[in-house]
């Protein structure tokens, strides 16, 4: 943890003294900002033409650190970000002191100042990486390479073994135990375990009954009081219930994750005395009917029943939902049918996203209502279903259920998709791979979509997940950076490390596994396509590591912007200070700092 925390002016003037003289030179702050951004250029003219000599990846890390120091010098990002970076680069340089800077500001400045000369660890397995074979040719060079390609490939496996996946004869074992210990508490039998009604009858929703049937950890403990007192929304299927290890560790505690809530969670939702505060997307402002929410020309999100079987910590919607399976969650039929009418009215619409909440919440009948309502509208021709529902109660994935989804589908004129939200390997069971098949043999594709998370984030871990889910017939469709609100801080991810996953991780696996897009979901705008270096700039780093990002619309070149977001991101240090208190070796993630 130490040498994590080892950057300090001194070192940074020290190890960067080209860039230091440069700082001593300039006299005005605008001056310092022309000189630097001449340097910067200088160095990455110096790294195009000498490309062959370096290598490709070497010259793009120089490109990149380059263009992002020219942007954090601009007058522009200092009045964005409401800091002036380029005035604390000369504070250091003069040796002032400047207590506000943090190591994690400090350590950002080292890596652009390195990156932009060409230095630092190189990427994730580079070293086994198709090295040179210039000096064989035809079969002697094939064969020479395939022996690299094999040894990369069994590092590959080697890293992904470490995930577990739910489907291991370890992992069936021992949720065959946890499901008789919960059946023999709620007094069932294995046919009631199949009947989803029972499973959300019996659906755990207080702190004593889950401490009866699983252990806690005193923060857990302490969280999910709190929580009941102040009716945060909260329960848990008895199905998901039994993925969870009897004892907490490190192999189930994505699972735990998604459905504990931190104390810090807890305490800063019931300081948010509006709840529409907590609608950190600005689904307010692009709702222009009830129940509908619309932010792009062909598709819109339809909302007919605002609760879940079980709620996820980190939903973007959980503040819409009074509690888990609430009475009066479903919107009622005259407001579902003025919803549609809605639709029907607007024939832009192509595409409609059913979900809320979680649609298989309702019962068959209520479902085929909305579907059949919206099959007669001619210009829709695809009808999403976004439902977490295989993952948390795939019992609910009935012949009935399917049957009736797949009358729905008629091929060269209407498609029929479901989209799911398999958070990690732990959850691809015999049961969830059932239920998909179910699902697939009525014709219709199942797409995920990852929320990017802490508790995924370890090397690899998102390989081995898209691995289980092509497997279990899944999709990977997005990767969603986990969102900047406030009470999921816990849960955040920079930026920067799922760049890294998708450069250095996901491009080693075959294509159909690595399919996913990653993307943040701008508030009020829609998603933002992160392999994309056009769709966004760095801004700024704040003293305490935050990288300030500014979002531009997804409809940017297409028609006149409307206004671009500011993001302050997670400190890269503080992350990876995360990851070491839970055993991983940072230096794994050296890299990082390099993708902006």
């Amino acid at each position: 943890m130490e040498e994590l925390r080892n950057y300090t002016q001194e070192r940074l003037r020290s190890e960067h003294s080209l860039f230091f003289a440069v700082v001593r030179q300039a006299e005005e702050l605008d001056d310092l900002r022309f000189r630097l951004s001449g340097l910067a250029l200088h160095l990455e003219a110096d790294a195009t033409q000498e490309i062959g000599r370096k290598s490709a990846n070497l010259v793009a890390r120089i490109q990149d650190c380059s263009r992002a120091l020219r942007n954090i010098l601009k007058e522009r990002s200092d009045r964005l970000a409401g800091f002036s970076l380029v005035r604390a680069i000369r504070d250091i340089g003069a040796g002032r002191r400047r207590g506000d800077l943090t190591p994690a500001f400090l350590a950002e400045l080292h890596h652009i100042f390195l990156g932009i000369q060409g230095k630092g660890p190189i990427r994730a397995l580079d070293d086994i990486h198709l090295s040179s074979v210039e000096h064989l040719h035809g079969r002697e060079a094939a064969i020479a390479r395939s022996a690299q390609l094999d040894e990369l490939r069994l590092e590959v496996d080697r890293r992904i073994a470490g995930f577990a996946p739910g489907f291991t004869v370890e992992a069936v074992a021992e949720r065959a135990r946890n499901r008789e210990r919960i059946l023999a508490h709620f007094g069932g039998s294995p046919a009631d375990w199949q009947d989803w009604r029972w499973q959300i009858k019996h659906i755990v929703r207080s702190r004593r009954k889950l401490g009866e049937l699983i252990e806690l950890t005193e923060e857990q403990e302490e969280a999910l009081k709190l929580a009941r007192k102040n009716r945060l929304p909260f329960g848990i299927t008895p199905y998901y219930l039994s993925l969870m290890d009897r004892e907490p560790g490190r192999r189930d505690a994505a699972i735990r994750a998604q459905v504990l809530p931190t104390l810090d969670y807890v305490e800063k939702v019931i300081a948010t005395s509006d709840s529409s505060s907590l609608d950190f997307m600005g689904e307010e402002d692009t709702s222009p009917f009830e129940l509908i929410t619309r932010r792009y020309p062909a598709i819109l999100i339809l909302k007919p029943f605002n609760t879940c079987p079980q709620i996820c910590i980190y939903c973007q919607r959980n503040w819409e939902i009074d509690d888990v399976m609430a009475v009066s969650a479903y919107a009622g039929r005259d407001k579902v049918n003025a919803a549609i009418d809605w639709i029907r009215d607007h024939p832009a619409i192509h595409e409609v996203l059913v979900t809320g909440g979680d649609p298989l919440g309702m019962s068959d009948a209520t479902l085929d209502h909305v579907l059949s309502r919206l099959a007669a509208i001619d210009s829709v021709e695809r009808i999403r279903i976004g439902t977490r529902t295989p993952v948390t109660m795939p019992m609910r994935i009935t012949d009935r259920l399917v049957a009736m989804l797949g009358r729905y589908r008629r091929p060269g004129r209407r498609e029929i998709a479901v989209t799911t939200h398999v958070q990690h390997p732990y959850e691809v069971t015999p049961e969830l791979t059932a239920a998909v098949d179910r699902i697939r043999r009525q014709g219709i594709g199942v797409y995920n979509q990852l929320v990017y998370t802490f508790f995924v984030s370890r090397r690899f871990e998102a390989s081995a997940l898209r691995r289980c889910l092509r497997l279990a017939g899944i999709d990977p469709y997005y990767t969603f950076n986990t969102k900047g609100k406030d009470e999921t801080n816990a849960f955040r991810v920079p930026i920067a490390r799922l760049l890294q996953e998708q450069m250095e991780e996901a491009r080693l696996l075959p294509g159909l596994e690595r399919t996913d897009e990653a993307v943040f979901n701008v508030p009020r705008q829609g998603k933002n396509y992160l392999k994309s270096k056009g769709h966004r700039d760095l801004l700024s780093i704040l003293p305490d590591g935050s990288r300030v990002y500014e979002f531009h619309p997804w409809e940017r070149g297409i028609s006149r912007s409307t206004g671009t977001y500011v993001y302050h991101d997670v400190p890269i240090l503080d992350y990876l200070a995360r990851l070491e208190l839970i055993g991983e070796d940072v230096a794994d993630y050296d890299t990082i700092w390099f993708y902006y």
